[in-house]
């Protein structure tokens, strides 16, 4: 995702958008260490699903030429995957090579975009986002699944065949139409920042969140955690087994237990609750501290900052999927169960979407689940269907 800027007229938070997990990266809470290809940008306004997908199309646009895109195929499909990342593809992945037929609709605009390279998924540590996600795309193809740049405007579901199976309908921004059996929604999620003036523009980069992304990469660094709730200082407590040097920024509002404090002032780290005014940069792209309400800038290379997440769903509204809140103030996800189903018949998830924590072994493992699991109940389908018209035969 390109990184979007703040400035002093920073709204009351950024939103930075994400392709989920799904977004091929090393890991889904952070923004870049770790990412997967294309670009994205700060959330567009609530203004409707007409300026969201004409965003999100845009986005699509500009990957475009990295991402690629097949001609899309005539008449009724099997899966319909919404999402292009480890998730997604995974579940392509696995649903074409059980000869499925299986579009992945792809906008292009990951989460975790600025990454240098994945980590913390064996066989693959460092590698290039982009990289990742081509093979991956490579590798649905081989085994004729169809990738599709573009976005989705509305997914719905469209009753049932003469014969009772499911059926769906998913329409795109140029206009174009599908029709399938079944949905596998991998959209990922979207960070709301805090609204501190800077902040975003760094994110990804010299604004961090997770320590398995990140940790080591900033290791040894001077170091600023923005505590925006109580459990932000279980993240002061895993960089600071990465750095001698950590201060703790407390944001307005939050309440610092005594258990915090003395750990902090056992392992050495500073508690600053002056409020924050804005973070600084070096002038070469980088963080060079943050300044303090009042004028004091204290200096910093590195900030950690939690964000508050939830699902995207521009697009797939209309599958009237539930969600459910992430413990710890954390936001919120798409609920689902085994293998990612939802209550919604015929409708999977996987990903960030459904798992805001999980890296991108995980989130593919999760795609990988699911499709498997769709496969499963195709089959099934499949197998009724002559069964029903025999007894039908039958009984004429």
């Amino acid at each position: 995702m390109t990184s979007p800027t703040a400035s002093a007229s920073t709204p009351a938070s950024a939103s930075i958008s994400a392709s989920a997990s799904d977004a091929a990266s090393g890991t889904a809470p952070a923004p870049a260490s770790d990412a997967a290809s294309g670009t994205a940008s700060a959330s567009v306004p609530a203004d409707g699903a007409g300026s969201r997908a004409a965003s999100a199309l845009a986005a699509a646009t500009a990957a475009g030429p990295a991402l690629g895109s097949d001609p899309l195929p005539e008449g009724l499909i099997d899966v319909v995957v919404i999402g292009g990342g480890a998730a997604g593809l995974n579940g392509a992945l696995m649903l074409a090579r059980s000869r499925r037929s299986v579009v992945v609709i792809d906008s292009g605009d990951p989460r975790n975009a600025p990454a240098d390279g994945i980590h913390g998924l064996l066989g693959n540590e460092g590698t290039p986002p982009a990289e990742f996600l081509a093979r991956g795309r490579e590798e649905v193809r081989h085994y004729g699944g169809v990738i599709i740049s573009g976005a989705v405007t509305e997914a719905r579901p469209a009753g049932r065949s003469a014969d009772g199976d499911l059926r769906f309908t998913v329409d795109l921004v140029d206009g174009r139409r599908l029709a399938a059996r079944r949905v596998l929604v991998a959209t990922g999620l979207r960070d709301e920042l805090p609204a501190v003036p800077g902040l975003a523009e760094h994110w990804g980069h010299g604004v961090v969140h997770c320590p398995y992304c990140h940790g080591w990469e900033v290791r040894d660094q001077a170091i600023g955690v923005i505590a925006t709730r109580p459990a932000s200082f279980h993240q002061v407590l895993l960089f600071r087994q990465l750095s001698d040097d950590i201060i703790v920024f407390v944001a307005d509002g939050v309440e610092v237990d005594q258990a915090s404090r003395e750990r902090c002032a056992a392992l050495g780290v500073r508690i600053v609750e002056t409020g924050l005014e804005e973070v600084v940069g070096d002038g070469a792209g980088g963080i060079s501290g943050v300044r303090l309400v009042g004028g004091e800038v204290v200096p910093r290379s590195v900030l950690v900052v939690a964000t508050v997440m939830g699902p995207r769903l521009d697009g797939v509204d209309g599958l009237g999927l539930a969600t459910e809140e992430v413990p710890g103030g954390m936001g919120e996800k798409i609920s689902s169960g085994m293998a990612g189903a939802t209550e919604v018949p015929g409708v999977w998830v996987a990903g960030n979407a459904t798992d805001p924590g999980a890296q991108v072994g995980a989130a593919a493992a999760g795609g990988a689940l699911a499709g498997a699991h769709i496969n499963g109940m195709l089959v099934v389908a499949d197998a009724d269907r002559p069964v029903a018209a025999a007894r039908e035969h039958a009984a004429a």
